[in-house]
């Protein structure tokens, strides 16, 4: 019989792009993701679970640093700044140097793209990153290692995931062409099965599953695709707000992200989109069974995250980056066994406000691992210091070129745009689909200046100057990181120009950071 270990094993799940409403469990009856819901039910479902930036780059540096993003620097979306020169210190370089055994499969998205973040190893699929096709002139084995799996299995030296035609970051959605054991999804999962068989059985161990999907291409297999088509979605939210934004709007643009599309192409998007979804619920299941299969499961801490959400059509809007609740709210299940639950309580629903930063403090805890200095998030075991409010922003230009800021507390929602100052205020109480903007309600002017408030407290400071006297300054400049973070990267990739090839060295060019929303 095995000796009990004397810390846990975790399996970190992390996803991308996922709305915390996508799943059965949250009341959602039009998808079915059956072995998520059995997770959340036997563990501790976080109900306002937030990304503080939602893009993929800074949320997923929220993630590995455990850091807001007064602390870690990025306030929107940038490719190609050095994340070992900027953060050193991550949840698994710490778990490492505490003696477990780090292994992350499938998507990273840091730069460099083989750089290692504190894992022992990483098998890598970030799936369609402008930057990196540019640098290795294409899809390419030396920056993504499904794409050498793929051409192996095939026999085809060119195979490509992205030949299909639909677009990374497109409202447009078909059915996998290829055998299902060949989807990235099934990758990663497979390739964390393969981890559990060849683990160092003397350590515990911390796998980061990151799963690309049901981020664009939405492309599940034929038979979720087939099932997903015809079926009756969830009214989708419209705020009485948003004609004022109108002249922002993409109308049935492809990659819009604010405007008018067909019906018909809400419907197929999402039946992509919830596919995509109920496919990785599968592989789910499959790491269940593997865990019990090793005698693991009841020594396993499982969590289950997204980076951040979609908006999947509400308020006209698509993908992320905004603060409205399809993009900012993620699912978080955080599954404790029994023998590791002390001080924990019984498992249930979580309404503390939760956020990404938050993981890295609760797993060192669970692992008995110190956390480290400099680390702002907070435990999620419940009875631990409550978060009052949060602060979150993103550099955005689909409404208009701002850094929109929000303020969330236990009732309300503040937004403030700060290219022209513009303010909302949404009640989640009585409002959760954010329908109603009560910033010019008499009698919530009180609720309005006192959210101001919070905003003011949390901008005060910054180097761009967004408060001035105690107020609000719009028409400020804005930024997607930190001077000091800009400047760090800069000198790196100054000190060692990037490789292109066989002998190639690759200077950068302003080109090759994407400073938009759409990333991948």
């Amino acid at each position: 019989m095995t000796t009990p270990p004397d810390r846990p094993h975790v399996v970190l799940v992390c996803v991308d792009e996922m709305r915390a409403d996508a799943m059965g469990v949250a009341g959602n009856d039009a998808i079915d993701t059956p072995n998520l819901d059995d997770l959340a039910r036997g563990g501790y479902l976080f109900t306002r679970a937030y990304s503080a930036t939602p893009t993929c780059v800074p949320a997923r540096v929220s993630l590995f640093t455990g850091k807001s993003q007064e602390l870690h620097g990025r306030y929107g979306y940038r490719e190609g700044i050095s994340f070992p020169d900027a953060y050193p210190v991550t949840m698994q370089s710490t778990l490492r140097e505490a003696g477990y055994q780090t292994f992350g499969v499938g998507k990273m998205h840091v730069f460099p793209d083989r750089a290692r973040c504190g894992f022992d190893d990483v098998l890598l699929h970030d799936g369609f990153l402008h930057t990196s096709r540019r640098l290795s002139r294409g899809p390419s084995a030396m920056i993504d290692d499904y794409v050498e799996f793929l051409r192996r299995e095939t026999g085809d030296p060119r195979a490509d995931y992205q030949k299909t035609g639909i677009g990374c970051n497109a409202m447009t959605a078909r059915p996998w062409e290829r055998e299902e054991r060949l989807h990235p999804t099934r990758w990663v999962a497979d390739e964390s099965l393969r981890f559990l068989e060849r683990r160092d059985p003397s350590r515990p161990f911390f796998l980061y599953m990151s799963f690309h999907r049901p981020h664009a291409p939405f492309d599940p297999p034929q038979w979720l695709w087939d099932k997903y088509r015809g079926r009756e979605f969830p009214r989708r939210a419209m705020g009485q707000w948003v004609s004022r934004f109108d002249e922002h709007r993409r109308d049935f643009g492809s990659e819009a992200e604010f405007g008018e599309q067909k019906e018909s192409t809400h419907q197929q998007v999402r039946a992509g989109y919830y596919g995509s979804i109920e496919f990785i619920d599968a592989q789910l299941n499959r790491l269940k069974e593997a865990l019990s299969d090793h005698d693991l499961l009841e020594d396993t801490v499982i969590v289950f995250v997204s980076d951040h959400g979609d908006m999947m059509g509400d308020h006209d809007m698509y993908r992320k980056s905004v603060g409205y609740e399809g993009s900012a709210r993620v699912p978080l299940v955080v599954h404790v066994p029994p023998r590791w639950r002390a001080g924990w309580g019984a498992p249930g629903e979580v309404e503390s406000i939760a956020e990404l930063r938050d993981l890295m403090p609760t797993v060192l805890e669970l692992a008995g691992v110190a956390v480290p200095d400099g680390v702002d998030g907070m435990s999620l075991r419940p009875g631990s210091v409550a978060r009052e409010h949060l602060h979150g922003e993103h550099v955005i230009t689909a409404l208009g070129h701002h850094a929109m800021h929000w303020i969330r507390s236990p009732r309300f929602k503040y937004v403030w745009f700060s290219g022209d100052g513009h303010e909302q205020l949404f009640d989640l109480e009585t409002d959760p689909r954010e329908e109603h903007d009560l910033a010019g309600s008499a009698a919530h002017a009180e609720a309005l200046a006192e959210h101001r408030r919070l905003l003011i407290e949390a901008l005060e400071g910054r180097e761009e100057g967004f408060v001035a006297d105690g107020e609000l300054v719009p028409g400020r400049p804005v930024r997607t990181e930190a001077s000091w973070v800009r400047e760090h990267a800069r000198l790196s990739r100054a000190a060692e120009p990037t490789k292109v090839g066989p002998g190639r060295p690759h200077r950068r060019s302003p080109r090759d950071d994407r400073c938009g929303d759409m990333g991948a």
